[in-house]
């Protein structure tokens, strides 16, 4: 007899099903979209990394650290081998990353207040958009030597596995202190302090 057509109570559940299929689809629209923008901020994000939110130290054999050239955003290039004899922090962000921002302040800051010690600070901008990036440093008014890690090879020697990460270089080019997640300035203080006691008398 083939199929028998739906009766009103079969239609009228029917209807009810569709609606409640399309309010779940639009009450999803805004996730999708996040989800969306953040596929193309965090551009050539390797799986397995994310965001470091919670502060804390991550134990390291001390090694010499792995020199690198870096493009900086005005054009020119370090070499961290040309930093040697300075202590060095090496900081891995992103602008779309929320701890990044809560510490761009307080890493200005710092770098300004040890400007007449032999102390520098390099920010290696990750999985992220050039624009992004450059509103990022205007907004925030960084101040040190700041470039991209256009194809990540700079993360993947040094093993980032989250942002923001920072690695302490002493004067001798020796990775000293590894750090995860916002840092207070206490412990960056203390940090930059204890590898300048250190460190060589200058010119001795």
């Amino acid at each position: 007899m083939g199929h028998l057509a739906a009766s009103g109570g079969e239609r009228g559940l029917m209807s009810r099903r569709g609606w409640i299929i399309l309010g779940t689809a639009a009450a999803l629209l805004p996730l999708f979209a996040l989800l969306a923008w953040a596929a193309v901020q965090q551009q050539g994000q390797p799986p397995g990394t994310g965001i470091n939110a919670q502060f804390g130290e991550v134990r390291v054999s001390e090694s010499r650290a792995a020199d690198f050239a870096l493009e900086l955003a005005d054009g020119n290039t370090l070499r961290l081998s040309d930093l040697r004899g300075s202590v060095v922090m090496v900081d891995f962000w992103a602008s779309w990353c929320g701890p990044c921002r809560q510490e761009a302040a307080t890493l200005n800051r710092i770098y300004a207040a040890y400007s007449d010690a032999p102390v520098e600070f390099v920010g290696v901008n990750l999985w992220d958009t050039p624009d992004a990036a450059e509103v990022f440093l205007v907004e925030f008014g960084v101040a040190y030597p700041t470039g991209v890690d256009t194809g990540g090879g700079i993360a993947l020697e040094y093993g980032v596995r989250g942002i923001p990460e920072k690695f302490f270089i002493d004067a001798d080019g020796t990775i000293r202190r590894k750090y995860v997640g916002p840092m207070p300035e206490d412990v960056l203080r203390g940090t930059l302090d204890e590898l300048l006691s250190e460190a060589p008398a200058q010119g001795g």
